[in-house]
């Protein structure tokens, strides 16, 4: 059965810092600094995560994000940020953000392909019209 909530929200604890941006499910992990003295003690390690502005081709516009190294490299090998977001999957983006710019950029491509097929019929009666008045 679906449940109502998000994906996201469904994946394991994660720190709302993760919602702002593109965090590819990394969180915060825990541990022990183990020294020579053998005396353990609690750490935490954080995600390497960047200030980046990245260029979106679909709607043409710098996008300021916060994004971890991981996600960085994914991008570049998708072949940037729209590819990365239109081919992963909504229960792997983890994130309001992603999810928000992925729906940005399906709704400007599918504005986009609906203004260029109402422009290609237009075109067409052009030629259409040009061509009876040249054998007239």
């Amino acid at each position: 059965m679906l449940s109502a909530q998000p994906a996201y929200a469904l994946a394991r604890a994660t720190f709302k810092r993760a919602q702002r941006g593109l965090f590819g499910g990394k969180h915060i992990q825990f541990g022990n600094n183990n020294p020579f003295s053998k005396k353990k003690t609690r750490r935490n390690w954080l995600p390497n995560v960047q200030n980046k502005n990245l260029y979106s081709e679909s709607l043409s516009q710098f996008i300021e994000v916060k994004v971890t190294t991981a996600v960085l490299r994914t991008i570049d090998k998708k072949g940037g940020l729209d590819k990365y977001l239109l081919e992963t999957r909504d229960k792997n983006l983890f994130s309001e953000k992603a999810l928000e710019l992925k729906s940005k950029i399906i709704n400007h491509n599918n504005r986009k392909a609906r203004l260029q097929a109402k422009a290609v019929p237009a075109a067409e009666e052009v030629n259409v019209t040009s061509a009876s008045s040249a054998s007239a």
